[in-house]
């Protein structure tokens, strides 16, 4: 199981990047649309080859995911000189395709695939990296990468004979790829067409599905980030091939052009609604912090206020929730299976108005890749969401502020015993550590200083045995959970915005600033280890 938490994680750090990307196709097809911008935008302008140029740098990701996806996972999954692992991903992925490329120009009859009719010409052919090969989509990529980042946590370091020593380290690591790879290609020319089917056959399956795979899909999304497995159900569907060959946000940008001149309801020209995750994040969020505001003690209103606002407004904006989920979270599960069952079914009714799209972030996602290119045709469909989306707030907001005032919930700034919501002194510290100032010294960079903080609270460098991050979370595991502090210790002066504890697995909430202080955690770990 953590191992597949961790691979789960690693996804994350290409996924990230799709937004940026997202929304400069956004403002590209915006921008490039006559019957917005008027005779400024029509084809053959200089605005209009400008932003075809613009657009072109927007699709880099989307043509290229199988390496990213190659390159960015050894940065997660690697135990040492991650930089390394991704270059060798990478020459091991070349190394993969060429085989293949090699082996179906020697047998092009045998496995059914003849590349000398051209890739553009024949389904399941694609030129990666100028090779022409079999489309194995991210899975390929995924798959390949893993292998050869095993291989690199077990071989980097193996220390050879000293007239050898000129392979050690990365040459070593590439060149027992080299020999892996040739088996792997040819196992994947024989394979790769049952599985290509079977894909063909989920995919028909997952579309129809229909309102009950709608709701399934978002009730999973939501409920499963606490484990971390929700990586699992959403990246297969918006970036891998599980419902469209190459994910559906790329299929909503190859065709956002053609969307948005059209009058025909998106619903129709976009059967899926596998992408609307986001009105949980901007709708629900709002509705969960008004309950939990309007259920403190006035004398505490103005201390919640304080830390509901910014963590409501990273969900709001940009999608991140955790800061906001993991409040309750901690205290009343309960309330985080509700929140997942009401965003699923305010998805699922949006979907059923005819409603799809890229929504799966915050405002900023549905502003720049939704209603902004797209509002002139489709400005009714976006009202109606608007509108289902403030009556899930006031549902969230009513339902919500009944659990907590029915069974008292202890949320910050209600527990009793803490009158006040508390933010933790150096002193209080000290005191319940029973540990003098050299336990923890501020250096006053933010980084190191979260990352020294966190490494003294989870049992120091000899208790941690490896490490990686998620969008939010510090992931790490353990040799000794009880060494562990508990989440008092790691809110302390807002440090973090928690902690979550399952036997050795531990993640620490960090928010967005996880890459930077996993950098200076990792420094200080391996440092240590090697003093």
């Amino acid at each position: 199981m953590n191992a597949i938490k961790r691979f789960g994680s690693a996804m994350i750090v290409p996924v990230l990047m799709f937004a940026f990307f997202g929304i400069v196709l956004g403002f590209a097809t915006l921008f490039k649309n006559p019957a917005i911008m008027g005779s400024i935008a029509e084809d053959g302008t200089t605005w209009f080859k400008i932003w075809s140029v613009i657009e072109s740098g927007g699709w880099t990701i989307f043509n290229h995911m199988e390496i990213v996806f190659v390159v960015g996972l050894p940065i997660s999954l690697a135990k040492r000189a991650p930089g390394h692992a991704a270059l060798a991903a990478l020459m091991g992925y070349l190394m993969f395709n060429t085989f293949i490329n090699a082996i179906l120009t020697q047998w092009p009859h045998t496995f059914g695939a003849n590349l000398e009719k051209g890739v553009e010409n024949v389904t399941g052919l694609k030129a990666i990296a100028g090779i022409e090969t079999l489309d194995t989509n991210i899975l390929g990529g995924i798959i390949i990468s893993s292998i050869v980042t095993w291989i690199h946590n077990r071989y980097y370091n193996k220390k050879l004979p000293e007239m050898l020593g000129v392979f050690q380290g990365l040459t070593f690591v590439v060149s027992i790829s080299f020999f892996v790879m040739l088996p792997m290609a040819l196992l994947t020319c024989i394979v790769w067409p049952t599985i290509q089917a079977g894909i063909t056959s989920l995919q028909g399956f997952i579309v129809g599905s229909g309102f009950i795979g709608v709701w399934l899909f978002h009730f999973l999304e939501r409920v499963l980030i606490p484990t971390g497995l929700h990586h699992f159900i959403y990246a297969p569907i918006e970036v891998g091939p599980v419902v469209v060959n190459h994910g559906l946000k790329a299929e909503w940008f190859k065709h956002v052009n053609e969307f948005a001149n059209s009058t025909k309801p998106l619903k129709e020209q976009f059967p899926y609604g596998f992408m609307l995750q986001g009105n949980g994040k901007v709708f629900g969020s709002i509705g969960i912090a008004l309950a939990m505001y309007s259920t403190t003690p006035a004398e505490n209103k103005k201390k919640i206020a304080a830390l509901l606002l910014p963590a409501t407004l990273t969900a709001v904006v940009v999608g991140i929730t955790e800061p906001l989920e993991f409040t309750f979270l901690f205290i009343a599960p309960y309330l985080f299976v509700l929140h997942a069952i009401l965003s699923a079914s305010m998805d699922t009714i949006m979907y059923g108005f005819g409603l799809v799209g890229n929504f799966g972030g915050g405002l900023i996602d549905f502003f720049a890749t939704n209603w902004i290119p797209l509002a002139q045709n489709h400005w009714l469909t976006y009202v109606i969401q608007i509108i289902i989306g403030l009556i899930f707030t006031g549902i969230y907001f009513v339902v919500f502020r009944f659990l907590i005032l029915k069974f008292n919930i202890p949320l910050p700034g209600r527990d009793k015993e803490k009158s006040e919501v508390k933010l933790y002194s150096k002193q209080d510290y000290k005191e319940k550590q029973g540990a003098n100032d050299s336990v923890y010294a501020a250096t006053g960079d933010e980084y190191t200083d979260k990352a020294n903080y966190y490494l003294q609270g989870l049992g120091g460098a000899e208790n941690i045995k490896d490490v990686t991050n998620c969008a939010t979370r510090l992931r790490l595991t353990v040799k000794d959970q009880e060494k562990v502090e508990d989440n008092d210790y790691f809110i302390h002066n807002q440090m973090a915005h928690g902690l979550v504890k399952s036997g050795k697995n531990v993640q620490v909430i960090v928010g967005m600033s996880v890459p930077q202080v996993r950098e200076a955690f990792e420094n200080m770990v391996f440092t240590e280890d090697e003093a």
